[in-house]
């Protein structure tokens, strides 16, 4: 690392010797291992992704540039391009929100590290989940992927910010496709940790499985939903795909400033009373908890929503200048060969008072979203999202399973119609895509929903 601080020091002396108004460097070295199993099929591969991003401000502009070679040349030279790159395209660009300077390192602590686990002994954990789902005769297709790394990441800025994070980072995905009596369906399930080697600690291999079996046979055996305006109680696993996609996404500073539903309402009510939501980068075990971003800015909770009401948005350090906002620490990007966008972090709705049990008490008819499969949102607040799990509720239970449900709807219209927060809580893991691959974690409690459009087919 010292060596790593050296060069890094060396090269923004140079670039304040250049007279930019504002340079930084980020260096990253990424050890990732991939263990993929395809209807039985494995397929391996492994290797180390390390290299540098120079971003530059100069005349109303910002250049970018990369190198996969570390080195003090390497990195001079990404500075001069970078450095002709803005000064050959002069523009209105508002200056990055600059901050003190700060030297310091943090390594996110692990139980088993993933280096000290031999690659035979992961892939026997992945190959011993294939053998489970592969067992039942519904089964015509399985995906497992588990995907491993070992990130460290280093900063330096001519603030004289000298920033430095380790962690390590574990995902599990796995689907299955399935066929019975001409009836088709698809069910997967996701896990994650960032405390090393603990994957199958907070998911055995059986429970996985039969989480997995059981949604796909579920389905297979469901019927086809009513079309209508319904109540509706959306389990955690829904509520964090919603949350993200539906709403988080209308809170990140580019998106509200290019004009999404969130534009202008600040201190406005956009939801019920119950909810609030967050992006919390210091959640405990989550894909988006780091301690600074990708901008060398420390992170801090955003409070996107309290009890309804309007409060914060997401930001970097253009947007927390541009828009006057609180900056937040949402810059990120999936590597050294790209820029950092606004982005999010652990996403999540806050836990309420009520019991899950009484969510379901006083419908007579309406359905129970456990998990969806994909689907459509808009920066106006639009969307049309796939259900993969739910059930109908029939005299306040949960009754039989349906499958090819859909809801559409506006999110706000959504978050104002939420009735009831339930007092429990899951997290769940993936990645979001915006031109860019990160990995982020959502989730929230149950809630009730006094009516949603939903629609099926056969």
């Amino acid at each position: 690392m010292d060596e790593i601080m050296d060069v890094l020091a060396s090269a923004i002396s140079y670039a304040s010797r250049m007279g930019v108004e504002f340079a930084e460097i980020r260096i990253e070295r990424t050890r990732f291992t991939r263990i993929e199993l395809r209807d039985g099929v494995i397929n391996v591969s492994s290797g180390i992704d390390y290299g540098a991003a120079v971003r530059v401000y100069a005349n109303g502009s910002i250049g970018f540039a990369f190198t996969t070679r570390v080195s003090l040349d390497s990195l001079r030279r990404a500075l001069e391009q970078a450095h002709a790159l803005a000064r050959a395209a002069p523009g209105k660009q508002t200056k990055p929100m600059l901050f003190d300077p700060a030297e310091d390192f943090y390594e996110h602590p692990v139980k088993r590290s993933i280096e000290d686990v031999p690659i035979d002994v992961k892939l026997k954990d992945v190959m011993e989940l294939d053998k489970l789902v592969a067992e039942k005769d519904f089964v015509k297709s399985r995906f497992i992927v588990y995907n491993e790394r070992s990130e460290e990441r280093y900063y330096a800025s001519t603030e004289e910010r000298y920033l430095g994070e380790k962690r390590e980072l574990v995902y599990l995905y796995a689907s299955l496709f399935g066929a019975e009596a001409g009836v088709r369906g698809s069910a997967h399930i996701t896990q994650g940790t960032i405390k090393g080697y603990t994957l199958w600690e907070k998911m055995s291999q059986e429970k996985a499985a039969g989480e997995l079996l059981g949604r796909l046979q579920r389905q297979l055996r469901a019927k086809t939903p009513r079309a209508g305006n319904f109540p509706v109680v959306i389990a955690p696993e829904a509520l964090g795909v919603f949350v993200h996609e539906a709403f988080g996404h209308l809170a990140e500073a580019d998106l509200v400033e290019a004009g999404s539903a969130l534009q202008g309402k600040k201190g406005q009510q956009v939801a019920s009373s119950l909810v609030t939501i967050v992006d919390d980068p210091a959640v405990d075990d989550g894909f988006g908890t780091l301690r600074y971003d990708d901008e060398g800015v420390k992170t801090a909770k955003a409070v996107i929503v309290e009890k309804g009401i309007h409060r914060q948005i997401m930001t970097d350090r253009i947007h927390a200048a541009l828009l006057d906002a609180k900056p937040t620490g949402n810059a990120r990007a999936e590597s050294f060969r790209y820029p950092p966008l606004v982005r999010m972090r652990n996403t999540l709705m806050l836990p309420g008072d009520h019991s899950v049990e009484e969510l379901f008490e006083g419908i007579e008819f309406g359905y129970y979203i456990v998990s969806t499969a994909g689907g459509q949102t808009n920066i106006d607040g639009s969307f049309q999202v796939g259900v993969e799990e739910a059930y109908e509720i029939v005299n306040g239970e949960v009754g039989e399973p349906v499958r090819n449900l859909s809801i559409v709807g506006n999110t706000l219209e959504t978050l104002l119609n939420i009735d009831a927060v339930a007092k429990d809580f899951g997290l769940f893991y993936g990645r979001c895509g915006k031109g860019q691959l990160v990995y982020v974690s959502d989730g929230g409690p149950h809630v009730r929903v006094r009516k949603m459009t939903v629609g099926g087919r056969e």
